[in-house]
């Protein structure tokens, strides 16, 4: 499971920091058989923060078997503010992690990926809107002796923000596609958009930070199943908590 920028989709142009733990049941197995060695659960930290130059946020995910940890990835990325609305800003990521079975189909690792480029970021008058563009260079290594075979490919990514019903709901999520020669078509596209429901909305629920709802991983020659296959498209839900710090 992949995520990018969610917490910071909802505190975008804000001068606030925010972290949260979430937890994902992952319904793959259930939907597809070709997905049977795809890890059930996954729990994600993200940490989001600003200062006077821009905003740092990175997030872990740690996916489990039966018998513990199969892989664990992350991203880190930094903005600085290029122009004075904060509407403008450069860009920097890096992306990696391991993974101990056949579902990363990634040589048991999920090599290093450097990315760079412009952010164009925009929130309504209330926050409960908000937007983010990104058009980046990726600088990537794939398959074995990875590190003599680097790739260079461009990333367009999209997250955005949505809070409605007084803020009840929270309906967040990114899409990311890049250039992949390798694959059919040429391109790699995921989005995960998630819907949820906030508890601390409710009359006498202001401490409880707890939210509950769903994620569903949309993808298209992106996850690899138990045939070793990327090329096909993926819609996998998950029931999902998050507690928000």
């Amino acid at each position: 499971m992949r995520k990018l920028f969610v917490a910071m989709s909802m505190l975008l142009c804000m001068g606030a920091n925010a972290q949260n733990i979430q937890f994902h049941y992952d319904l793959g197995k259930a939907i597809d058989d070709d997905l049977d060695s795809r890890p059930s659960f996954t729990t994600t930290v993200e940490l989001f923060k600003t200062d006077k130059w821009g905003s740092t946020f990175f997030f872990v995910d740690l996916d489990y078997l039966h018998d513990g940890v199969a892989g664990a990835y992350w991203e880190v990325a930094r903005e600085v503010n290029i122009t004075n609305n904060k509407q403008w800003a450069a860009h920097v990521e890096y992306n990696g992690g391991m993974a101990s079975n056949k579902y990363s189909g990634m040589s048991t690792r999920y090599q290093h990926a450097f990315l760079a480029g412009p952010a164009w970021n925009i929130a309504s008058a209330d926050y409960s809107k908000t937007l983010s563009l990104q058009a980046m260079y990726k600088y990537y290594f794939k398959g074995q002796n990875a590190w003599n075979k680097p790739f260079n490919s461009f990333q367009a990514t999209a997250v955005w923000g949505v809070h409605f019903a007084g803020r009840k709901f929270s309906f967040l999520g990114f899409i990311d596609c890049w250039y992949d020669q390798s694959v059919r078509g040429n391109w790699i596209t995921i989005s995960e958009p998630q819907l949820w429901f906030n508890i601390n909305t409710l009359k006498g629920c202001k401490d409880i930070n707890l939210s509950v709802g769903t994620e569903v991983e949309i993808s298209n020659n992106f996850v690899f199943d138990d045939k070793g296959r990327n090329d096909r498209f993926h819609a996998i839900p998950t029931i999902a908590a998050k507690w928000t710090f």
